[in-house]
This record gives C-alpha cells, structure tokens and sequence, in this order.
C-alpha cells in the first residue's frame, strides 16, 4: 500500500482538487511545475542554503533524559521550535516562496490560525521583498497579538476574517477569495498540508526535512535510523507529514498522531476529526472532515488556535482509514499539562499545539527499549498569555 500521493493527486480515497474554475489555471499551473522546479539544481541549492544559514538547520534532536526516566522509555525530541520564527512553518514557506519567485509571481497571500504561518510568510516576503497579506480569523487575531505585530513589524498586512468561527477555517476562506480575484499575479502559500492538490504534497516534501534529519540523526545517536515511534500534533498536519515522511513505508515505525480534543471528543467542542469526521469537500480537498448529517460544516474547538481545524489534511485521513496511523484525541487540559510538566521536566515551553503531542504518554505505555521520536513543532512565547491564564501564573 502507498502512502505518497498519486499522479491524480489522492491518498487512497482522499485529496484531488476541487476548486471554483476561475482557480484552476492556477492550480494547473502548480501542479504542472511545482515537481521539476523543486527538482533543479538551482532550487535544490538556494532552498538547502536558506534552511542552513536563515533557518538554523538541521535542528538538533534531544534527548529528553528526565521526561524518558518518567516514563520509563527514550524520548527524543526533534526540535523544530529552534528554527528561526520558532516553528516548522518556515520551512515551507522557504520553499513556497522560491517557487512562487520562479513562477513569476508578485503577490503573496496566506492564511493563519496560530500565527506561526503567518509569521513565517511574512518573514521570507520581507527578504524577498514581495508583497504579503496574511488573512486571520478575527478570534485568533485577538488571542495571538504577538504574532499579529510580528507580522506587521515584518511588513505583511494582517486583514481579520469576521465571518463564521472567526478562526482558521475562515480566513482561509477570505485567502481563497483573494486569490480567485488576483489569479494571475498572486500565489497562495498555503501552510498546512491541506488543500487542492499539488499544496498537500508540495508542503509535506518542502516539510520532509524534518524525518530526513530524524534519520541521519538517530543513526549517530543510536545506530538506527529508523525509532520505534514518531509523534506529532496534527491539525492541518504538517508538522505531522514532515515528521512520518521518510517513515511511511517503514512497517516497524509506529506513527502517531495527536489531534486536540478540545473539552472532550463528545462535548461538542473539539477538533478531533479522525474520531468524528465523515469524508466530505473543504477547501479544495476531499477528506475527513467534521460536519452535521446535512453536511455542513461542524464549528471546530480547540485552546489551540493552531489545531481547531475542522478537517485534516489528505494524507493523515488515508493513515487513518487504513490503519497505518495510530490517532489519540487529548482534551486541552491534558495538553496544557503536558506543556507545563515539559517545561519544569526539561526547560523547555512547547507551543500549545506541539503540548498536545506530549500528552500521548500519559495515553500510550511505551516499552522500556522504545526510541520514541516526538515533533516539538513550535515554541510556547506565542503562547504564554494561554498559559499565564490557563494556570494562574
């Protein structure tokens, strides 16, 4: 069984493109190009030394030694919350950016739930020195106002999504919006591995840095390459698609998936799609998604602005449907619990989003020989107002 994507653009059953015809030319055009482009010597060379002398890669994986004796198994970390911007986002929007530039393209847009999306186009648009307008549910602007002056500091202008949740799944609507207005001169950086194809799996490979490090990295320190579990956090999911990549087809590798259960999986206030969603169509993509029996659209939850996503990206919907992919749901006061023991354990504050994945061992009893790799997707500075509420700090 593959778990790549297929030349029609589905995982299995799930992904392709559905899209209003005035975007099509664009998309075509992605899906005709993005491969060779990202496959010349030139892109190859400028992507690696950006992720090397802008980004900070590789970035180191640690050994967790007082969170592996708690529970009793090695706990490594892969630290992506030491990029520059503090998340694994800019690792894509590396690659997005230089494809755009050689596609022509004069005008970026993006969409943004926790900010670190925007944060991180709004970062290769200022050394590029392209135009950036980020879109941003107006409840999420709100909650991480230090990523919005990030953004803004940067040069980008934030506009506030004012319908629905007012959260994710809206401003990518406006984004789409934009981009069916400005369809010969705008690329759409799209920052999760969702969307209509190519964006799921042009963002999993520019993302697949991330489990190409694991491996070279674990050889050195354990002599495999290969641990016995990778985790990560899954909204969209592509922190979680960089970190299975080079895994998917390694049997002996268990991939787990951590999604946000918000106030439980049956409160009707979580995000847990893989538990409640039914296959139907958003933005762009045919996957799981949380809806009413009439097929609207359930409201997602999460005190994660990064993970209360209704859907979840093609390729995770295929690694639960069949299995391949082990899935949790960790309600938000297991997962800000899990951030705070990580911090006092090992000196480290995990964004909310990535504290999500952490809580999974308190759910999963691991053996004493286990190498278990966890994705620390992002730091918690974005994040500190949530936690100074959340404990009473």
């Amino acid at each position: 069984m593959s778990f790549n994507v297929n030349e029609k653009g589905y995982y299995g059953e799930f992904g392709g493109a559905y899209i209003p015809e005035m975007l099509y030319p664009n998309v075509e055009e992605l899906r005709q190009k993005y491969l060779s482009i990202m496959d010349e010597p030139d892109f190859k060379a400028e992507f690696n030394q950006l992720l090397k002398d802008y980004v900070g890669r590789p970035s180191p994986l640690y050994f967790a030694k007082r969170l592996s004796e708690k529970y009793n198994t090695k706990v490594y970390l892969k630290r992506e919350d030491l990029n520059h911007t503090g998340a694994h986002k800019v690792n894509n929007t590396i690659g997005q950016i230089l494809l755009a530039k050689r596609l022509g393209k004069k005008r970026i847009i993006a969409e943004t739930g926790a900010g670190q999306h925007g944060v991180a186009t709004a970062t290769v648009c200022a050394l590029m020195g392209i135009e950036c307008i980020v879109y941003m549910g107006e409840i999420d602007i709100a909650r991480q106002a230090p990523n919005v002056a990030r953004m803004k500091m940067l040069g980008a202008e934030v506009r506030p999504a004012l319908s629905g949740s007012r959260t994710l799944k809206d401003a990518t609507n406006e984004a789409i919006r934009d981009w069916i207005n400005n369809p010969v001169d705008t690329h759409y950086i799209i920052g999760s591995a969702i969307g209509p194809h190519p964006y799921p799996d042009m963002v999993t490979r520019f993302q697949s840095i991330i489990s190409e490090e694991i491996k070279w990295q674990l050889k050195e320190k354990e002599g495999r390459e290969n641990p016995d579990y990778v985790v990560a956090c899954i909204g969209g999911g592509s922190n979680a698609a960089g970190t299975y990549y080079h895994f998917l087809h390694e049997p002996q590798v268990g991939i787990i998936a951590v999604e946000a259960a918000g106030k439980g999986v049956d409160s009707g206030h979580s995000a847990a799609t893989s538990k409640l969603g039914k296959v139907g169509v958003i933005h762009g993509c045919k996957t799981l998604l949380m809806q009413t029996p009439d097929g609207q659209i359930t409201e997602p939850y999460s005190i994660s602005a990064g993970l209360d996503y209704p859907g979840v990206g093609p390729l995770h919907a295929h690694l639960a449907q069949t299995g391949r992919g082990e899935f949790f749901s960790v309600t938000d006061d297991d997962a800000m619990n899990a951030g705070l023991q990580l911090t006092k354990l090992e000196g480290i504050i995990p964004a909310i989003e990535s504290a999500h994945a952490f809580a999974v061992l308190d759910q999963k009893k691991f053996k004493s020989t286990d190498v278990v790799v966890i994705s620390l997707s992002g730091r918690g500075d974005k994040d500190l107002d949530n936690y100074i509420d959340y404990f009473k700090l």
